[in-house]
């Protein structure tokens, strides 16, 4: 397992990013692959550093990468800032006009439509946020 750990701050953003983009290339996924997993996680790592730490400036936040089957990339992403369970936000409807559309969500759907699955669970005061991404597609 690879791992880097940060202050979760948008100055870090590109360098999380660049952490996964370069491990899912060393294990062979493709590029478009690799553009959606940066989009995700870039989706993700904002939320984490914009709402994650409201209290405090100093919060961390910790990525990690592993490989289960030589097929499956695992990234989990681990805060101990407010407890945020991706799974429990509702749907955004696309089908609703921009003006009338709820502020927000636009970000967690996307990365649904990015990763092959998502799951979130709190463990000890953690956040782990994992999404799980088949090589091809």
């Amino acid at each position: 397992m690879a791992k880097i750990q940060l202050p979760a701050h948008i100055d870090n953003l590109r360098t999380l990013i660049q952490f996964v983009s370069t491990f899912a290339k060393e294990k062979g996924f493709a590029q478009k692959r690799i553009q959606e997993i940066e989009l995700a996680l870039e989706e993700a790592l904002v939320n984490i550093a914009k709402y994650a730490y409201p209290d405090k400036n100093n919060g961390e936040v910790e990525v990690r990468c592993k490989m289960e089957n030589d097929n499956r990339l695992v990234i989990e992403i681990l805060d101990v800032g407010v407890p945020f369970d991706i799974r429990y936000f509702s749907e955004i409807d696309l089908n609703v006009n921009m003006v009338d559309r709820k502020i927000g969500g636009l970000g967690i759907f996307l990365i649904r439509e990015m990763v092959d699955e998502v799951q979130y669970r709190r463990d000890k005061g953690n956040n782990i946020l994992t999404f799980i991404v088949h090589k091809s597609d």
